[in-house]
């Protein structure tokens, strides 16, 4: 008589398999594929955020066609995430020095190799919090004003200590891709 193969057959085969329990075995196939899953995964997000680097030693004998894809290291600004040509802008204050109470602050947005305020940029993230001055969860509101000339981007806000605060901006310019990001200090007197 003929034996047919069914799949319990092979499920008999592999619990009855010499060498200790087919079970444990079983699960420690997944637990070591979903771990080596893990790292592989970890791995991947670094490099592709270039916050991981490959070793010279290492990518100096990778094919030319490969190590293009490789990340180097080094502190150049795309390395960094930021495009090469946001970092020919900044925000100034207009005037570091600020009383305490209702105020009006202004800053300049700056192309610096040209030296010329830019305009018509869109200022969509703004906080005025105390970190320097190791609280930044003390913030206050700030409301965008319109502006008095090119290039200049004013807030209303109400200085409730003196000290020293810190404004954080992030905008959007006109023909360049990425954001803008300046963390510009500011004192606060009474």
């Amino acid at each position: 008589m003929m034996h047919q193969n069914t799949p319990f057959d092979d499920f008999e085969e592999f619990e009855s398999a010499p060498g200790g329990s087919g079970w444990a075995r079983w699960i420690t196939g997944i637990a070591l594929f979903a771990m080596m899953l893990v790292a592989a995964v970890a791995l991947g997000y670094g490099f592709g955020r270039r916050t991981w680097t490959v070793p010279s030693a290492i990518s100096d004998h990778v094919p030319a066609a490969l190590a293009g894809w490789l990340p180097h290291r080094g502190t150049n600004s795309e390395a960094a995430g930021v495009p090469a040509a946001l970092k020919d802008y900044a925000f100034n204050f207009v005037g570091s020095q600020a009383k305490q109470g209702e105020a009006t602050l202004a800053v300049r947005l700056m192309h610096k190799p040209t030296g010329k305020p830019v305009q018509d940029a869109v200022v969509f993230a703004y906080r005025l919090d105390m970190a320097p001055a190791g609280m930044p969860t003390m913030t206050t509101e700030l409301e965008p004003q319109p502006a008095s000339e090119p290039g200049l981007y004013r807030f209303k806000t109400n200085l409730t200590m003196v000290g020293d605060w810190q404004l954080s901006l992030a905008a959007k310019v006109q023909g360049e891709t990425g954001t803008v990001q300046n963390q510009l200090a500011l004192k606060v007197v009474p």
